[in-house]
């Protein structure tokens, strides 16, 4: 979609405060939005569906963080995004929030896919998509990575076609290959810790197939804490075809 060429880099920022959404290895106490805020401006001034506002009030979050009150404006308009922010800053909620406000899920097709490099990552993503479309009950998310049959993985896109995909390249690389996986009518590509897929050339050609299987013009966005000179051309040119 359109090309976003500014980084948001947000590594100098001295905000302490962590996030619910990113660090799920924090205690596992019922835990509130503790977002750090330097804008006083609420989610509400996105304009998200009403139905994610619901579940945002629910988590407890009154007022995105610097990163979101930078990129979810633009993410939500379909923009391209490469966004790198320390981890704890909510980049997560970004493409979480951005993707459920554009999907209008009318048929039995994948219009989302996230990559990350961990299945711990993945199930981690999978949840906040549950918890922020907890309002919207013809949302389905599936969620697949290495370590489980992949027999069941294709059992569960048989069964029932997820609007949303969370996973793994090389599984859903497997997925795509074995013809279980059809992402023909995709609308937004989305990785995660970018960094640490695309600096292993064996899971950035994964990726890199996986890319070449969706349409021309859906939204790409890009995430990492730490994105080192090498790396950053090899995002752009994910967002250039």
């Amino acid at each position: 979609m359109a090309d976003n060429d500014d980084l948001l880099d947000y590594e100098d920022e001295e905000q302490t405060e962590t996030t619910v959404a990113e660090t799920q290895e924090a205690p596992k106490k019922d835990v509130k939005g503790t977002y750090v805020s330097i804008h006083s401006s609420g989610f509400r001034d996105f304009l998200l569906k009403p139905e994610i506002l619901r579940a945002i009030v629910d988590c407890g979050f009154e007022h995105p963080s610097e990163v979101q009150h930078e990129c979810i404006p633009q993410a939500v308009l379909g923009m391209d995004i490469l966004c790198q922010a320390k981890s704890g800053m909510g980049k997560t909620a970004v493409f979480v929030l951005a993707t459920l406000q554009q999907l209008e899920p009318t048929e039995n097709v994948v219009y989302v896919l996230v990559m990350c490099h961990t299945r711990e990552l993945a199930f981690q993503i999978s949840k906040e998509y549950e918890r922020f479309s907890k309002y919207m009950p013809s949302v389905k998310v599936g969620v697949f990575f290495g370590g489980l049959s992949i027999q069941k993985d294709e059992e569960t896109l048989k069964n029932v076609t997820p609007h949303i995909v969370v996973g793994t390249p090389g599984r859903i690389l497997a997925l795509i290959r074995n013809k279980k996986l059809n992402l023909k009518h995709l609308k937004h590509f989305i990785l995660d810790e970018c960094d640490k897929m695309l600096e292993q050339l064996d899971m950035r050609r994964d990726v890199q197939e996986i890319f070449r299987s969706t349409p021309h013009g859906k939204q790409v966005m890009m995430f990492s804490a730490t994105l080192s000179k090498d790396i950053r051309p090899v995002c752009k040119k994910f967002m250039q075809d």
